[in-house]
């Protein structure tokens, strides 16, 4: 039997980049983000048990400009991840599906992901300042 030569599954290529597609990407990349941030809270964690010299070695990573970074970013893929959910359990609802729709609640997910990202790295540092 010869087997045909075509992809067993669509590809990117075949398809136009839309805007959907593109927040269904970040949604699985976000959750792979995540969980390879954790990583970074394991190890701060560890370090905590482990002792003062541990504990202080890694708060000088988290603190450092590359930290910050990676704690920002983990913190709006947290943040974007939330809500992006919320939207599937919406689209689960049978909610959400016009194109216009789907739009303007991509839109929106972004912008409440920015929002509340940035709105509590102002309360967290607010609150480390005493």
């Amino acid at each position: 039997m010869a087997s045909a030569k075509r992809p067993l599954s669509p590809h990117i290529q075949v398809y136009r980049w839309q805007w959907t597609m593109l927040l269904s990407i970040s949604h699985r990349a976000t959750g792979v983000g995540l969980g390879v941030g954790t990583l970074l809270l394991v190890w701060w964690l560890a370090a905590a048990a482990s002792g003062p010299e541990a504990f202080e070695s890694v708060q000088g990573f988290i603190g450092s400009f590359i930290g910050q970074l990676l704690l920002f970013g983990w913190t709006f893929a947290l943040f974007y991840h939330l809500c992006n959910g919320i939207r599937h359990l919406g689209w689960d609802m049978g909610l959400g599906f016009e194109l216009d729709t789907a739009y303007k609640s991509g839109l929106a997910v972004l912008g409440v992901s920015a929002a509340l990202t940035i709105l509590s790295w102002i309360v967290g540092y607010s609150l480390a300042a005493g």
